[in-house]
Protein backbone atom coordinates (compact mmCIF):
# COMPACT_ATOMS: atom_id res chain seq x y z
CA UNK A 1 0.00 0.00 0.00
CA UNK A 2 1.34 3.58 -0.99
CA UNK A 3 0.50 7.05 -0.27
CA UNK A 4 2.15 9.90 -1.28
CA UNK A 5 3.26 13.14 0.77
CA UNK A 6 2.37 15.61 -1.12
CA UNK A 7 3.51 19.59 0.56
CA UNK A 8 4.88 17.74 3.13
CA UNK A 9 1.45 17.59 4.68
CA UNK A 10 1.88 14.32 6.71
CA UNK A 11 -1.57 14.73 8.59
CA UNK A 12 -3.26 14.59 5.11
CA UNK A 13 -0.92 11.59 3.58
CA UNK A 14 -1.80 10.02 7.28
CA UNK A 15 -5.84 10.52 6.86
CA UNK A 16 -5.35 8.95 3.64
CA UNK A 17 -3.28 6.03 4.60
CA UNK A 18 -6.02 4.88 7.61
CA UNK A 19 -8.49 4.95 5.06
CA UNK A 20 -6.90 2.98 2.42
CA UNK A 21 -6.27 0.51 5.69
CA UNK A 22 -10.01 0.94 6.54
CA UNK A 23 -11.20 -0.38 3.46
CA UNK A 24 -9.14 -3.12 3.34
CA UNK A 25 -10.16 -4.43 6.62
CA UNK A 26 -6.85 -4.16 8.19
CA UNK A 27 -8.16 -2.63 11.56
CA UNK A 28 -11.18 -5.49 11.71
CA UNK A 29 -8.90 -8.49 10.99
CA UNK A 30 -6.29 -7.13 13.58
CA UNK A 31 -9.32 -6.74 16.15
CA UNK A 32 -9.85 -10.38 15.36
CA UNK A 33 -6.58 -11.70 16.04
CA UNK A 34 -5.91 -10.01 19.32
CA UNK A 35 -7.58 -13.24 20.94
CA UNK A 36 -7.80 -16.79 19.62
CA UNK A 37 -11.35 -17.60 17.91
CA UNK A 38 -12.88 -21.14 18.24
CA UNK A 39 -12.78 -22.45 14.48
CA UNK A 40 -17.33 -23.32 15.11
CA UNK A 41 -17.23 -19.78 16.33
CA UNK A 42 -15.39 -17.97 13.87
CA UNK A 43 -17.59 -20.50 11.49
CA UNK A 44 -20.24 -18.90 12.92
CA UNK A 45 -19.57 -15.40 13.03
CA UNK A 46 -18.77 -15.48 9.42
CA UNK A 47 -21.99 -17.52 8.25
CA UNK A 48 -23.77 -14.36 10.34
CA UNK A 49 -21.55 -11.82 8.32
CA UNK A 50 -22.32 -13.37 4.97
CA UNK A 51 -26.45 -13.52 5.78
CA UNK A 52 -26.10 -9.55 7.21
CA UNK A 53 -24.16 -8.42 3.67
CA UNK A 54 -26.41 -10.33 1.74
CA UNK A 55 -29.23 -8.86 3.47
CA UNK A 56 -27.97 -5.50 3.07
CA UNK A 57 -27.32 -5.53 -0.66
CA UNK A 58 -31.27 -6.69 -1.01
CA UNK A 59 -32.38 -3.67 1.22
CA UNK A 60 -29.87 -1.27 -1.18
CA UNK A 61 -31.23 -2.86 -4.45
CA UNK A 62 -34.70 -2.35 -3.24
CA UNK A 63 -34.40 0.93 -2.42
CA UNK A 64 -33.13 1.65 -5.58
CA UNK A 65 -35.45 0.21 -7.36
CA UNK A 66 -38.11 2.27 -5.48
CA UNK A 67 -40.13 -0.17 -3.44
CA UNK A 68 -39.20 1.15 -0.36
Amino acid sequence: MQVSVRDNNVEQALRALKKKLQREGVFREMKLKQHFEKPSVQKAREKAEAIRRQRKLARKKLQREGLL
